[in-house]
């Protein structure tokens, strides 16, 4: 039963599984690039977003969403749309948090669950139906 559920929810687990870990890459990116390179705020913040955004396509690809192509074209192509996705709910992050702490005066950390919880879903929403799409002959 528990061998059943597992791999009924395999994408799902994993998914969950190596974003905390992906989560610990951008931070830790993050405080090496700023605290111990003394690279500035914001170039340290763009370079821990790469290499977690990197990191997570690859155990996306292998892991979440088994794209096991690694034809140059197909991996090209997911990266580019991996990417795009990931930049796309960047921006609903950023807007929903203008929004809703600047403009309206919402409270901060609330907005931020919320807004992290509509990102999470649309990253796996789009990966899954978008980025990572298998065509109807691997389904």
């Amino acid at each position: 039963m528990i061998k059943e559920l597992f791999i009924k929810y395999k994408g799902i687990i994993f998914y969950g599984i190596f974003g905390v870990i992906t989560t610990v890459i951008n931070i830790a990116t993050y405080a090496v690039c700023y605290r111990v390179l003394g690279v500035p705020n914001v170039p340290s913040n763009i370079i821990a977003w790469l290499v977690a955004v990197l990191f997570a396509f690859i155990t996306n690809k292998l892991y979440v969403f088994d794209s096991k192509s690694m034809e140059k074209k197909t991996v090209i192509s997911e990266l580019i749309k991996f990417m795009a996705a990931r930049l796309a709910t960047g921006g609903i992050d950023l807007l929903i948090m203008f929004i809703g702490v600047d403009v309206m005066h919402g409270p901060d950390v609330i907005l931020k669950v919320c807004s992290n919880i509509i990102v999470i879903i649309l990253n796996y929403v789009l990966s899954k139906l978008v980025v990572f799409k298998k065509a109807k002959t691997e389904q």
